[in-house]
């Protein structure tokens, strides 16, 4: 447990990890009041850490949530393709369920969600996301993360040799894009793709930690390598970031709050929910990534679509 005095008050800030290789909760703190130098550098610092972080019962606004996503860094757009943020509130994107259909084109009951880094199709993926729950389900709804760094540390050391020196394409859909081609994404992605290649480990800017950047939502190749030869490494790969070993799971309820470093996580949303009469509504918000890096120093690329950045 870490301890660090609040600057604004006699409060305390406590964080407990909750689970074997990512996560912890935060108490002690109110992210709607302002935070003071030291509780920010607690609060980087855990993240860095655990990798996500977990607050409870927190009475936060689209203006409250957007402050304190700045203690991270800058805040972006709400999303690429998203035309559906408040207009008052750009940085803001809305995930709701009950949307779906609409968006993808998909009966919500159809609809499969599966492990993703937010947006590794931009060059410069987000940095951090910050995610509040407004609307929850009585039962169902949870989200999981798995440690991206656990995962390459976890491969034998003949793997991990290979991977160092691969690159990977990164499309907006993956292999198997969720949405079908007359959808409203699906339109939009097929008017503006967003497609990278970057290294499949990336070094973390501020850690250095090496991180197994692959995950079944976007990665959708390794350069150099025939179909066949690239499935079969990435269904390889994709087994080892999505390990149980390597991950969390979080039970919404109203005002809880996830911030996740998006550098070095990958997450998978519900189904659960759209399976029964349930509805589920959630705010986001994404602060400016950096462009990926390798351990041969070498960037990622964008092969279309421009740098995504914050405000």
């Amino acid at each position: 447990m870490t301890v660090v005095a609040n600057d604004t008050d006699s409060q305390t800030l406590s964080v407990h990890r909750v689970a074997g290789n990512i996560g912890a909760v935060v108490d002690g703190i109110d992210l709607g009041a302002p935070i003071g130098d030291a509780e920010r550098a607690a609060l980087v610092a855990a993240l860095h850490e655990h990798k996500v972080l977990f607050f409870r019962d927190q009475r936060l606004g689209h203006a409250d949530q957007i402050a304190f996503s700045r203690i991270f860094g800058p805040v972006t757009a709400s999303h690429p393709y998203d035309d559906d943020a408040p207009t008052e509130f750009p940085e803001i994107l809305q995930v709701d369920n009950r949307s779906y259909e609409r968006k993808f084109g998909v009966k919500a009951a159809s609809y499969t969600n599966e492990w993703h880094t937010d947006v590794t199709a931009l060059v410069n993926p987000p940095a951090v996301t910050i995610l509040r729950a407004d609307v929850v389900p009585p039962r169902g709804g949870d989200t999981s993360w798995t440690n991206l760094a656990a995962a390459y540390a976890g491969l034998p050391k003949s793997l991990q040799e290979l991977v160092d020196g691969l690159r990977a394409e990164h499309r907006f859909g993956g292999r198997r894009p969720v949405f079908t081609a007359t959808s409203s994404y699906g339109r939009k992605v097929g008017d503006v793709p967003l497609i990278s290649e970057r290294p499949v480990v990336r070094v973390h800017p501020v850690t250095g930690e090496r991180i197994l950047f692959v995950t079944p939502g976007f990665t959708s190749r390794i350069i150099g390598y025939s179909r066949r030869q690239s499935d079969a490494l990435l269904d390889l790969l994709f087994a080892e970031v999505t390990d149980p070993a390597y991950t969390v799971r979080f039970r919404w309820r109203p005002g809880s709050v996830a911030v996740w470093d998006n550098r070095a996580t990958a997450h998978l949303a519900p189904s659960d929910v759209n399976h029964f009469d349930a509805t589920r509504v959630l705010y986001r918000t994404t602060i400016e990534g950096d462009v990926p890096v390798g351990v041969d120093g070498r960037e990622s690329v964008a092969i279309s679509g421009g740098r995504f950045t914050g405000h």
